[in-house]
This record gives structure tokens, sequence and C-alpha cells, in this order.
């Protein structure tokens, strides 16, 4: 059974830094493009960033040169390094994992086939 369990989320100040993990249970870990994801209340869900398994990856342009997506394929693990948060990176933050698929949009929700339950980051101003 695939599990992405992600870890790390809490509450910071503006400014702030926070570090996201994904723990994935997953075969194909090492050729599945892996992103996160967020939803803030009242929104849709958003991309925030996305690898792939040889290690390119994709922005969202409002989290460009403050967020840092890494990997490491030997413990199948996805983080998401945060800097100079904003209280609008206040939201769920969700891994999501292609299971070995790959596309051109790596901000599409529907080339993910699996989903972490989520982890709060809420950041005060």
């Amino acid at each position: 059974q695939v599990q992405l369990v992600e870890s790390g989320g809490g509450l910071v100040q503006a400014g702030g830094s926070l570090r996201l993990s994904c723990a994935a249970s997953l075969r194909t870990f090492s050729s599945s493009v892996m992103g996160w994801f967020r939803q803030a209340p009242g929104k849709e869900r958003e991309f925030v960033a996305a690898i792939r398994s040889a290690g390119s990856t994709n922005y969202a342009d409002s989290v460009k040169g403050r967020f840092t997506i890494s990997r490491d394929n030997a413990k199948t693990t996805v983080y998401l390094q945060m800097n100079s948060l904003k209280p609008e990176d206040t939201a769920v933050y969700y891994c999501a994992a292609s299971g070995g698929s790959d596309s051109s949009r790596l901000s599409a929700t529907w080339l993910y086939t699996y989903w972490g339950q989520g982890t709060q980051v809420t950041v005060s101003s």
C-alpha cells in the first residue's frame, strides 16, 4: 500500500523558516516526479514545487527564491525548505507522487497519482 506521510509543519513568524518532509512508501519513488501543493482555507489547491527523478525542479512564481525542493532517493523522502515565510504561505501542504509518470506540466494535479494527508503551515504576521 502506498503511503505518503508529511511532517514538519507548524506555526512560525513571518520571515521564519520551516522544512517539510514527505516519507514515501512507494516502489516507484526513484522514477516518480514528486511535488508539493498547498491549499489555503476557501481556496483551490495550488502547485508549489516539483522535482523529477534526475533532480530538475520547477516552482510556482510565488515561492521562487524562497522555497527549495529536494529529494533523497535512498531514503524515499522529498523535502521542502521554506525560507522567508509570509502570512500568505499559510495553508495545508500536501506531498504528491506521480508513480512513474512524467509530463512537461509538473504543476498539473492530474500528473500525480498518490497524495499525502497534508501538514498545516501557519505563518503569523
